[in-house]
């Protein structure tokens, strides 16, 4: 039996070395041939998302952090809060600044000491979302007008880069906020709320005039505070359409754009979901 098995498993692995020839010496016919049958390499349909999750928590040094995955594609984010001087065009708002990563390991098309022209353009259009979606309200984020704020640092990093990057960075970064955020209600509450709360620490001002954080009872009792109320931010999650990209390539009719926005709110309420779920997934390992 055992003899006869081994043709066979020689031509399933020779088949699939032709197949991967094909793919590197002919990407574009590759490419076209499945999109002429309506299916990706992947095997999923064209209008199929890929398989995703999302897991709280994944750095315990930072203030939040989550590791998302699309498929093959992973991506890890950390936030970290510091109190900055507010900027001097907005003195009344903080501030958040983004920085994507691509380190060597992510691709074998990223070389050490070589940094990749896709990062930058990842950040900025990161940066550029999440202030101007409304998401978070940087005013919520001042301290004392003109003088101190709280700066997010948002930093991602790319574990395996396998495509759909800046949507794998974008769901990264609402998780890692998202693991900031002390739920308030209940979560079945939440589930019919259109915003999420996230508090953000005690401030207090020492004898040297330099601001710092503090926490627990004690320090509403030791301190005197700048913010005397732990103050909320707001998580925007309205079915709004915020933004449009198109990279490249050539013209789009409207009743594609259409067709994409349709897509992209569907696809809205299935991560909303997702990232539910992994707040219920916390919640349970906090309490064990």
């Amino acid at each position: 039996m055992a003899a006869e098995t081994k043709p066979a498993a020689a031509s399933g692995v020779a088949g699939e070395m032709e197949v991967e020839a094909y793919r590197r010496l002919f990407p574009v016919a590759f490419l076209e041939r499945h999109l002429g049958e309506s299916v990706r390499i992947d095997a999923r349909r064209l209008r199929e998302a890929r398989p995703t999750t999302v897991a709280l928590g994944a750095v315990s040094s930072a203030h939040g952090s989550a590791l998302a995955r699309l498929g093959d594609t992973a991506m890890l984010a950390s936030v970290k809060l510091e109190v900055m001087s507010p900027p001097a065009e907005h003195p009344d708002e903080g501030s958040v600044a983004v920085e994507f990563h691509m380190p060597p390991i992510c691709s074998p098309l990223v070389r050490p000491g070589r940094p990749t022209d896709v990062a930058p353009v990842i950040s900025k259009a990161l940066e550029d979302v999440l202030t101007s979606s409304g998401m978070l309200n940087l005013k919520d984020l001042c301290l004392i007008t003109g003088k101190a704020s709280w700066l997010a640092y948002l930093d991602i990093y790319c574990l395996n880069a396998d495509g759909s990057l800046f949507d794998a960075a974008l769901i990264s970064a609402v998780a890692a906020f998202t693991h900031l955020f002390r739920l308030v209600v209940k979560l079945s509450a939440l589930l019919c709320s259109p915003l999420q709360i996230m508090e953000i620490p005690l401030v207090s001002v020492g004898d040297d005039g330099r601001l710092f954080t503090v926490g627990g009872n004690d320090g509403k009792n030791k301190f005197e505070l700048v913010n005397r109320e732990k103050r909320k931010l707001t998580l925007d999650s309205s079915d709004r359409l915020v933004s449009l990209q198109k990279l490249g390539g050539a013209v789009t009719c409207m009743a594609t754009i259409k067709e994409c926005i349709s897509l992209a709110k569907e696809r809205r309420r299935s991560l909303r979901e997702i990232l539910l779920d992994s707040i219920k997934a916390m919640e349970v390992d906090q309490t064990e």
